[in-house]
C-alpha cells in the first residue's frame, strides 16, 4: 500500500505479541497495538525515517472480531456481519527515535454488508482467505462482493489509511527537510 503512494519503505516485522490491553475498547486496543509495533522496531533502528506500525480491528456491537480460530469461527463471524453495519478501526503509529517518540491515531470506517447466503459464506471460508483477517474478511479480495456500503476510508479497512498517512508524511518531510 505504501508503494501506491510512492513511499519508500523497508519491512521490519515487530517481534511482539499482538495483545489488546485488558479493559481497553477495541478502538483504543488497535491504537495500542500499533504503538507497540512501531516502538518495538524504532528502538532497533538507526534510520532517520519514521517507523510505521498499524493494527486493524473489526468491531460489531462493541466487540472486537479478531482473526478466526478455525473455519467454524469464520462462518460465525461472517454470519454475524451479514446484513449489518460494523466499524473497522485502524490504529496507526509512527515512531522516530530509539526512545520510540512518536504519534498515533485511529481511523474508524463504517462498513455495511449485504445479506449473505450460507452458501456464499461457505465458499468464501473454503477459500481459506478469511483465516488471517480480522472479522474473517478482506475487503480487497472476493469479500468485496459482500460490501454494500463504506462510510469513511476504504484503505483503512484494507489496513492503512493512506490519505491521512500521506498528509502526515508530507508534514514530516517538510519539518525534517527530507
Amino acid at each position: 500500500m505504501l508503494s501506491q503512494i510512492g513511499v519508500p519503505f523497508d519491512v521490519r516485522p515487530a517481534a511482539i505479541a499482538e495483545e489488546h490491553p485488558v479493559g481497553a475498547s477495541p478502538v483504543h486496543a488497535a491504537e495500542h497495538v500499533a504503538r507497540d509495533k512501531a516502538a518495538a522496531v524504532a528502538v532497533l533502528t538507526t534510520d532517520s525515517r519514521p517507523v510505521l506500525g498499524s493494527d486493524t480491528v473489526v468491531v460489531l456491537d462493541g466487540e472486537a472480531l479478531g482473526k478466526p480460530e478455525d473455519p467454524r469461527d469464520a462462518r460465525e463471524m461472517l454470519g454475524r456481519l451479514a446484513g449489518r453495519t460494523h466499524t473497522v478501526a485502524t490504529g496507526v503509529a509512527l515512531a522516530w527515535d530509539a526512545a520510540a517518540s512518536g504519534e498515533s491515531w485511529v481511523v474508524e470506517t463504517e462498513v455495511t454488508f449485504r445479506d449473505l447466503r450460507p452458501s456464499e459464506i461457505d465458499a468464501y471460508v473454503a477459500s481459506g482467505r478469511p483465516m488471517d483477517k480480522a472479522g474473517a474478511y478482506g475487503i480487497q479480495e472476493d469479500a468485496a462482493a459482500f460490501v454494500e456500503r463504506v462510510d469513511g476510508c476504504y484503505y483503512a479497512v484494507v489496513g492503512l489509511p493512506l490519505a491521512r498517512l500521506s498528509r502526515w508524511l508530507l508534514a514530516w518531510n517538510e519539518e525534517h527537510g527530507a
